[in-house]
């Protein structure tokens, strides 16, 4: 099946394949300085539709080690979830990285985001652990990887520079047979 054809529909949400005319909707949720400072630099801020118009060339690739998509709500790319393979000895693990438009926090969206797809990367890859690595101080994401299922399995004390500030950054982990 090609990257393309995925298509992951519930109630809330639908989890597709980016597309060019999401460049501008992902260009102002992007541009929140609030979502940005809660992920990895190499996202730029401020955030303009080049730089969408790039990322979505990008996920639009079929990488066998990445699965990038789009997290539409209502209509419109509302949040992006991407999934980075491992290799090497890691090579059964993936690492989750998402993010959603702030008027859709606290609202268990993100919840039901990070089980789905944890559910189809189990299914559709021969993986036996899928994580994520949130900034301590991101209890919302936090939030959302303990009610979707994951467990913290540790906190990495000054593992992080964001903003030039030292900060601690946490592992939350699903197995495969815990989903």
């Amino acid at each position: 099946m090609e990257d393309n054809d995925i298509k992951i529909e519930t109630d809330e949400f639908i989890l597709r394949p980016w597309k060019e005319e999401d460049a501008k909707r992902l260009a102002v949720i992007a541009n929140n300085r609030k979502i940005v400072d809660n992920l990895r630099d190499g996202i730029p801020h401020p955030y303009s539709i080049d730089d969408a118009r790039q990322f979505i060339t990008l996920a639009s690739q079929n990488y066998t080690s990445s699965k990038v998509f789009a997290i539409e709500i209502n209509g419109e790319a509302s949040g992006s979830i991407g999934a980075f393979i491992e290799d090497n000895v890691h090579r059964k693990t993936a690492e989750l990285g998402y993010y959603l438009a702030e008027e859709y926090w606290g609202k268990g969206i993100m919840t039901k985001v990070l089980r789905s797809m944890a559910k189809y990367l189990f299914e559709n890859f021969d993986l036996i652990r899928v994580y994520a690595q949130p900034f301590a101080n991101n209890t919302g994401s936090r939030r959302a990887l303990e009610k979707a299922g994951f467990r913290l399995e540790g906190t990495l004390k000054n593992n992080v520079i964001k903003n030039g500030v030292v900060q601690d950054d946490c592992i939350y982990a699903i197995l495969k047979d815990e989903l």
